[in-house]
């Protein structure tokens, strides 16, 4: 009774149009003060606390990152070096935004930040070279996707804050620890490439079969060039990855680094934003960051009051009950998901779903680490398709396509991302090989 009290209120504060972090806080103080007994105090309290996790730093730290690489020139360069490797394939600027998306990914960690730094450059060149418009958008906005699965990725942040301190039993009653941010970076590398090939594939495809525009082959010197100018920028990947792997850093130091060291290859070594941009993109970087950590406080209040009155744990024993076994419960969450992506973006999904998931995952014998990827990629199709997805509504702004074109334009690369899922969902050694290989 209590979990469709509170489920009910937030959907009719949703409806009403109310932001969903305000929808979040005012559901837990209604709550709260008309039906409990708990002091209204602990809801200032808990918005509080609810953002002093360490990890959380690591949020504010790579979209700083990310903003920095996007405005210091590493997106060109990243686009010179992916051209130079497969240009000269059918669709060649095509794939060589499926591979700048790609590696863009792994230095920023967002998904809108990759749409906006790959596709306000390749998307222009690509329609001046003869490529439909429709076609450009389509690999730019699912490409772009792949920001928040290779690592870094800041969504794969929001999973670990969101299931830290569950109190978890496996299938034999057993103890079981949530996933930690670098368990998520090191087991989405695999699934990233991968769903990078397919993204690669379904491009190159179409490009074969429409005959769209190639460019002549380079040598062996214009890659190495190429290479060596985006150098600096790929080093990022190997500090970032390297530095957790090593334990040289944890994942928020890792953020921290990734920070300054885009700050300096922007200003001093690339030398394409000048100091006197620094400020803009510190007080944007501030803008995003304050939002996503109100959403998280408000998250957090909401996921207290599910704890304190006993929710995931009735929920578990309600859907164990059920018998649906691992198989049925995962189609059902992917259900779930992807129908809360039409009304809801990744972040506040993540937030309030992963909590209550994560409990019956692991107690149907479903490993954390494998639940967290599965979720991510859920997220990466639910900002490709309307009517919230963020990656339609950011390309749209580039290519000033309408929602509905855009929505056609990608549907190739999205069923792709679809069969994708349902590979991750249900071949958990494409997720666990490099978690496993390493010990984890």
């Amino acid at each position: 009774m209590s979990a469709a009290i509170i489920f009910g209120l937030f959907l009719a504060l949703m409806l009403t149009g109310m932001p969903i972090s305000i929808a979040l806080g005012m559901t837990v103080l209604t709550f709260v003060y008309t039906l409990t007994t708990i002091p209204v105090d602990i809801v200032a309290q808990k918005l509080f606390t609810g953002i002093e996790k360490f990890e959380i730093m690591a949020i504010p730290f790579f979209i700083l990152a990310g903003n920095f690489l996007t405005h210091g020139g590493v997106a060109r360069r990243l686009i010179n070096f992916a051209t130079s490797l497969v240009g000269h394939w059918h669709g060649g600027l095509g794939l060589a935004g499926v591979v700048a998306c790609a590696l863009f990914a792994a230095v920023s960690g967002s998904s809108p930040a990759t749409v906006v730094a790959i596709g306000s450059i390749l998307l222009p060149a690509m329609q001046k070279q003869g490529f439909p418009q429709r076609f450009g958008a389509g690999v730019v906005t699912t490409s772009g996707a792949l920001g928040i699965l290779i690592p870094p990725s800041i969504v794969m942040v929001m999973y670990a804050v969101a299931t830290t301190g569950l109190q978890m039993t496996g299938p034999n009653g057993e103890r079981v620890t949530s996933a930690s941010i670098g368990d998520l970076f090191i087991a989405g590398i695999v699934p990233g490439l991968l769903l990078a090939l397919l993204l690669g594939a379904t491009t190159w495809y179409r490009a074969w079969k429409h005959d769209y525009p190639r460019l002549p082959k380079v040598s062996l010197r214009a890659r190495w060039t190429a290479f060596r100018e985006c150098a600096w920028g790929l080093a990022l990947i190997v500090i970032v990855i390297g530095g957790i792997y090593t334990g040289a850093f944890t994942p928020t130091e890792a953020a921290a680094v990734s920070a300054v060291y885009a700050f300096i290859i922007a200003v001093f070594v690339y030398k394409d934003m000048r100091l006197a941009d620094v400020p803009k993109v510190l007080l944007s970087s501030a803008n995003m960051s304050a939002m996503l950590l109100y959403i998280i406080a408000n998250a957090a209040l909401f996921s207290f009051l599910m704890t304190n009155e006993n929710i995931p744990q009735a929920m578990t024993e309600w859907m164990v009950g059920l018998g649906l076994g691992a198989i049925g419960f995962l189609l059902m969450v992917n259900i779930l998901l992807l129908l809360a992506g039409n009304v809801m973006e990744a972040t506040s999904i993540v937030l309030i779903m992963a909590p209550i998931l994560t409990p019956v995952a692991v107690r149907l014998g479903i490993n954390p680490i494998h639940f967290g990827i599965m979720i991510v990629v859920n997220m990466e199709v639910g900002m490709c398709h309307p009517p919230v997805g963020l990656n339609l509504y950011v390309a749209s702004g580039i290519t000033r396509l309408g929602i509905s074109e855009l929505t056609v334009a990608v549907m190739p690369w999205l069923l792709a991302m679809l069969a994708f899922l349902a590979l991750i969902t249900y071949v958990p050694a494409v997720t666990m090989f490099v978690p496993r290989l390493l010990g984890m």
